[in-house]
């Protein structure tokens, strides 16, 4: 006889008869009728054509069969039980373990001042973070959601917002300033070196700028490329040259007067930080929880 999804529902309520010596107490415990349980044993026996169990008006015991039955199978039926509180508590209760894929931008932005407080409140969530700019399938990868801007999220997953909208601004060291002049309008950027920004599918970015509705985008020159905020604030502070960057990033250096802004009226707003899953997938309760903690906290505003 093969094991079919039949025969597993009628060893469970072979189980509960064998526990309770009784049809109408098992079929409390398993949520049937002692009628339906009693046709259910004798569907099993049948199709097996062995006896389990010896009935009476006034008793139910276990034929030799049986007890072999219930020796045999008792201990695996346990085991899925167990699984089963595994997998409710990943459900039910704050444990287990998020893979994030994320911009580095985002885990200095967003996630540094919430995680602290995320595993004070959830000790039992382990949190694995990949910081990377390169756009990647995120599930492909292992991962249970990605962090990116709101407008390089892939059209086929669900987002939701993390963070407002981000204003985007363009930063440069006074000593470079006082070698090559401010740029009063995007097109002088033409005459400057700048630090080019490599998209994370490889292709440069156009810098973008907007004013009184009108919409510039500038293939700037320069001899340096990044691909990564970090990275391009250590070279700007040295004067490496001009550079286009989330002004939430940029703020403490603007506040130590490490840079300063140019182009100010022509500076842009883009969408911000969202957090993106598999529409194919149910939200994990500690990805959940951890977005909930982000819209309590709200580190960026």
């Amino acid at each position: 006889m093969q094991l079919s999804r039949a025969n597993l529902a009628d060893f469970v309520y072979f189980l509960a008869i064998a526990r309770h010596r009784s049809f109408s107490r098992a079929g409390q415990d398993v949520g049937i009728s002692a009628s339906a349980l009693s046709h259910a044993i004798k569907g099993l026996e049948a199709r097996i054509g062995v006896r389990l169990l010896n009935r009476t008006t006034r008793s139910v015991t276990l034929t030799a069969a049986g007890e072999e039955l219930q020796k045999v199978i008792s201990a695996p039926m346990q085991k899925m039980d167990q699984a089963m509180d595994v997998l409710n508590r990943y459900r039910d209760e704050p444990t287990g373990r998020i893979r994030l894929n994320m911009l580095s931008d985002a885990a200095d932005l967003l996630l540094g001042p919430v995680l602290p407080v995320f595993n004070d409140r959830y000790p039992e969530i382990q949190i694995d973070l990949t910081a990377t700019n390169l756009i990647v399938d995120v599930i492909g990868t292992g991962h249970d959601a990605g962090i990116r801007y709101g407008g390089t999220v892939p059209e086929d997953m669900i987002a939701q917002r993390l963070s407002p909208d981000i204003r985007w601004v363009v930063v440069a060291a006074a000593q470079y300033l006082e070698r090559f002049g401010v740029p009063a309008h995007p097109n002088d950027l033409h005459r400057h070196r700048c630090l080019r920004i490599r998209l994370g599918n490889g292709n440069l970015y156009d810098w973008e700028f907007e004013k009184d509705g009108e919409e510039i985008a500038i293939a700037v020159p320069g001899l340096i490329t990044i691909d990564e905020t970090r990275a391009g604030l250590s070279l700007v502070r040295q004067g490496a040259g001009l550079m286009y960057a989330p002004e939430p990033a940029v703020s403490p250096l603007l506040q130590r007067g490490e840079v300063v802004t140019v182009l100010d009226d022509w500076a842009s707003v883009a969408p911000g930080f969202h957090l993106y899953y598999s529409s194919h997938r149910q939200l994990p309760m500690g990805l959940r929880l951890l977005i909930d903690l982000i819209r309590e906290l709200r580190p960026m505003g």
